[in-house]
């Protein structure tokens, strides 16, 4: 993965690294971020050791020490100091300024080396002749403080990018290959799927796969935020980069490395980080107005003070300091940071942010949308009843037959059919030609009959009249043979812990929570009533669940979907926020922007409060910097002056780097409730 997670600051960063790498050598991309930081960093270094003798060699500052300490050809060692300061300090401006006017996108670089540059010619202009005075002092510290501001604001885009970096250092790079009777240690990359790996006690997992032998507690903290480390047997999934606890395993590898459940949250991370949103954009344009506004008032402030009779150095220095304080730095880090470390945070929390435009209109959410099984509920389904209701079956019989049918099926309901028919030691019977009727059951040949478990939505379809139900919030299933009722098995699904706080913090937060499920209407009213839901909708076929949501639009909610992303695919593409609920590595859930890793309901409260956090910390930071920007201008190019009241040109580069660090600060106090 190279480093590219500093590519969000396009409109400016990509300037400095490309004159960065212009000079020094470097390719433009593959480039090491830490390098350009140690280049500002020497760079500053060697200015800052040249700057004392230049500021000793000014006349202003001798005048203001009370001391003279002139000899011949003075000015033109200062002059010599100066243009080392000015080419070698200034470089990375300079270059970056050609850069920006070849790609005609004017830009931070196009100031400072504008600036810099203005203030160089004019003060060598003195030392040859032309009448004022020089300010190469005045030069030196700025492009002083500009390298200090820089390597500053570069280290904090590093610190945002570092959280990535530590994701990346989860993979361990070595694994124990089991070969028959040994092992043998091979490169991480280099396993498939189907090898099998032995984890030690301790370790950190290869690979996402599943358990062969062994049994041990897993923390997966790093991975889904979930604190306490989680028991793990033979049959269970393990994700890689979470640690093995006490017991040593031996893992089935499920996929190669690079489609493995942290590259992917890697991946989504880096995205994240350089796709841009609407906020983003908002600053790249305010910093490229910015910079012609500055080049304007610098102008023309130059021409207001030379044209009212003051000497040529005094009007320059004012140009030079409005446009320096003009640089938008805060502004064209405002955003990105906020960025970098809203994803990471939320990556270490569970949520896997795929889209940022969806986590940016999260704050908007009217309406939630909850599919019941497996979302609200555990999504385990346990037969709490079965019953035949024909002479020639046992209810035994009945059960047995329904869960030779269900087998080979992934559903939960299948899951628990298969369940209970084991826990009484059923002898399964033989059938043949299994297939699935989409949202309504499965169907198989026994005996050269048709059988089919179904939904009650089926019976009502076939005019077929159903027994009498016990009101209970149960989901039943229907058994018939040759479109003949022969029994029902009555399966309940536990309300998650999780679920109630859930919808009680969307309550708070004034956002209305809706269940939609395929279940029929009592079990969803059940399931509504406890939770204390605004709504439901029950017996609705997976389609329909995009028609319910486009209603909702048209009534004008703002809608996230909460999914499990197989059958609600339609619907998470259709809602303004599509929300998988992914337990660990399924993150295939490709049409949701938003995925819960935790599949845990209250995330969707996390994950709307964290996005107005994230917005209010994008906001305050654009306000931030193009409120200093305002306030400053005026005073640099002089509205104060007869009262006394003017900014130096390196007075105007402090502000400008102390508002960075406000703006870099104020990013990185987010954090998730």
């Amino acid at each position: 993965m190279e480093h590219n997670h500093h590519k969000h600051h396009e409109h400016q960063h990509h300037k400095d690294e490309h004159a960065y790498n212009q000079h020094s050598g470097h390719g433009q991309h593959g480039h090491d971020h830490n390098a350009m930081i140690a280049d500002f960093r020497k760079r500053f270094y060697i200015v800052l050791v040249l700057t004392i003798p230049t500021m000793l060699l000014s006349p202003m500052i001798q005048h203001w020490m009370g001391v003279e300490w002139s000899f011949t050809g003075s000015k033109y060692l200062l002059f010599a100091l100066s243009s080392v300061i000015f080419v070698y300090g200034g470089w990375p401006f300079l270059s970056g300024l050609v850069n920006e006017l070849k790609s005609k996108s004017p830009g931070m670089m196009t100031l400072i080396g504008f600036a810099i540059s203005v203030a160089f010619i004019y003060s060598s202009a003195t030392v040859f002749g032309l009448e004022g005075s020089d300010f190469f002092w005045e030069l030196a510290t700025l492009i002083l403080i500009m390298l200090l501001g820089h390597w500053i604001e570069m280290k904090s885009v590093a610190g945002a990018s570092r959280e990535l970096e530590m994701l990346v250092k989860l993979m361990p790079s070595e694994a124990h290959l089991v070969k028959g009777d040994n092992t043998e240690d091979v490169k991480t990359d280099s396993l498939q799927p189907g090898d099998v790996i032995l984890i030690k006690p301790g370790e950190k997992i290869a690979a996402d796969g599943i358990i062969k032998d062994g049994s041990s507690h897993i923390n997966e903290s790093m991975l889904t935020g979930e604190s306490k480390p989680v028991s793990k047997g033979k049959g269970d999934k393990v994700i890689a980069g979470s640690i093995n606890g006490n017991g040593a395993i031996k893992v089935e590898v499920s996929h190669g490395t690079k489609d493995s459940y942290l590259s992917q949250v890697i991946k989504l991370v880096s995205d994240a980080q350089k796709s841009k949103s609407k906020t983003q954009l908002m600053a790249d344009t305010a910093a490229k107005w910015l910079t012609i506004i500055a080049i304007v008032s610098g102008i023309t402030t130059f021409l207001a003070w030379y044209l009212s009779g003051h000497d040529l150095a005094y009007s320059m220095e004012r140009m030079v300091t409005v446009i320096i304080i003009c640089c938008p730095h805060a502004l064209g880090l405002a955003v990105p940071l906020v960025v970098a470390r809203s994803t990471t945070i939320s990556a270490k929390n569970g949520l896997l942010i795929k889209n940022r435009t969806s986590f940016e209109n999260s704050r908007k959410v009217t309406t939630v949308v909850f599919d019941k099984t497996g979302t609200l509920t555990v999504g385990e389904f346990k037969v709490v009843r079965f019953k035949s209701y024909s002479g020639s079956h046992s209810d035994d019989e009945v059960l047995a037959l329904a869960a030779a049918i269900e087998g080979s099926s992934e559903h939960p309901i299948a899951v628990g059919i298969v369940n209970k028919s084991k826990e009484k030691e059923l002898s399964i019977p033989k059938v043949q030609d299994v297939e699935a009727i989409t949202g309504k059951g499965i169907s198989a040949k026994y005996d050269g009959k048709e059988v089919y478990i179904v939904s009650p939505g089926y019976l009502k379809e076939k005019n077929i009249k159903i027994p009498e139900q016990q009101d209970d919030a149960t989901t039943q299933v229907y058994i018939l043979i040759d479109n003949e009722l022969i029994g029902t098995i009555a399966l309940a699904d536990e309300i998650r812990e999780e679920s109630y706080e859930a919808i009680d913090e969307l309550k708070k937060e004034g956002v209305k929570s809706m269940l939609l499920t395929g279940d029929n209407g009592k079990v969803a009213k059940a399931v509504a009533d406890k939770l204390g839901m605004e709504d439901f909708i029950a017996e609705v076929l997976p389609h329909q669940k995009l028609e319910h949501i486009k209603d909702l639009q048209n009534k004008g909610e703002f809608v996230a979907m909460t999914g499990d992303g197989i059958n609600d695919a339609p619907a998470l593409a259709q809602a303004d926020i599509g929300i998988a609920i992914g337990s660990g590595s399924d993150i295939a859930a490709e049409t949701a922007g938003i995925v819960l890793v935790n599949s845990n309901p209250k995330d969707v409260t996390g994950l709307i409060k964290f996005g107005k956090a994230t917005y209010r910390k994008m906001i305050q930071n654009l306000i931030w910097a193009t409120g200093y920007n305002v306030i400053a201008m005026p005073i640099a190019a002089g509205v104060l002056y007869s009262w006394g009241v003017i900014l130096s040109p390196a007075l105007g580069a402090i502000l400008m780097t102390v508002s960075t660090i406000v703006v870099a600060i104020n990013a990185s106090l987010l954090k998730v409730k």
